[in-house]
C-alpha cells in the first residue's frame, strides 16, 4: 500500500489556522494528500510539504515560532521540502522587517517595509489607507508552477501594512499595485509564498493551494 502523503499547516500560536487548514483540506479533496494541523515539531518533520501561515505583527510571529519549538522543524522544511508561506508567514522568510525592527528567517534575501503612501490619492480621489484591506489584482511577474492555470491579473484578498522588498528581482514572482507596485508573491527553489490570503480568495486561492499540493520543485 502506498504511503499517504501529508501537508502540515504549522500551528505556532499565530495565524488564521482554522481558515487556512479548511482551505487546504478543501484543495486536497480527492488528491490522496492528508492535511495535518501540526501542533508538534515532529508532525512538521514527518510531512512531505508544509504551509506556514502568519497573522499580526511579524515580531510576535517570529517570537512565537521560536517559543513554540517549531523553528527548527520549519527551517528543516525550508531546506528539504516544498514550503508555502502566507501573509506574515511570507514576510518571515526574508532577512528582516522594519516592523519592530525584527530579524526574519533569512531564507530569501530582502526586507519587509511599510507602505509609504503620503498624500497619494486613489483614482476616485480618496486617500490610500494603511493597512490595505480588500481585493487587489496580482500580476505574475515571473512564471512559476504554483501559478499554473491561474489567470494573470487575478484578484486576491489582502490585509497588510507592510510588504516584501526582495534583494533579487528574480525572487519576486507576483506584483500588485497600491499607490505603486509592490511584491505580492515570492519564490526561491522549494519555497513559494504570498502576501495575500489564498484561503480568503475564493476559487482562485484554492487553485494556488491545489497547485502547491502537487508541486515538485
Amino acid at each position: 500500500m502506498a504511503l499517504v502523503k501529508t501537508v502540515a499547516v504549522v500551528d505556532y500560536g499565530m495565524g488564521n489556522l482554522r481558515s487556512v487548514t479548511q482551505a487546504v483540506l478543501h484543495a486536497a479533496q480527492g488528491s490522496g494528500v492528508d492535511v495535518v494541523w501540526a501542533r508538534r515539531p515532529e508532525e512538521v518533520m514527518a510531512a512531505e510539504r508544509v504551509v506556514l501561515p502568519g497573522q499580526g505583527a511579524m515580531r510576535d510571529c517570529v517570537r512565537e515560532l521560536h517559543a513554540s519549538g517549531m523553528y527548527p522543524a520549519v527551517m528543516h522544511a525550508a531546506g528539504h521540502k516544498p514550503l508555502m508561506g502566507v501573509c506574515v508567514g511570507m514576510q518571515m522568510l526574508l532577512d528582516r522587517s522594519e516592523e519592530g525592527p525584527t530579524e526574519g528567517l533569512g531564507l530569501i534575501p530582502g526586507e519587509v517595509v511599510r507602505f509609504r503612501l503620503g498624500e497619494l490619492r486613489q483614482p476616485d480621489g480618496s486617500r490610500y489607507k494603511v493597512p490595505q484591506i480588500g481585493w487587489n489584482q496580482v500580476r505574475q511577474s515571473q512564471p512559476h508552477p504554483v501559478w499554473a492555470g491561474v489567470a494573470d491579473n487575478s484578484w486576491f484578498y489582502f490585509v497588510h501594512s507592510f510588504h516584501a522588498h526582495t534583494s533579487d528581482a528574480r525572487h519576486s514572482v507576483g506584483e500588485a499595485d497600491y499607490g505603486g507596485p509592490f511584491t505580492a508573491a515570492i519564490a526561491r527553489d522549494n519555497i513559494f509564498a504570498t502576501q495575500f490570503h489564498p484561503e480568503k480568495s475564493a476559487e482562485t486561492g484554492l487553485a494556488l493551494y491545489r497547485n502547491f499540493l502537487h508541486w515538485n520543485p
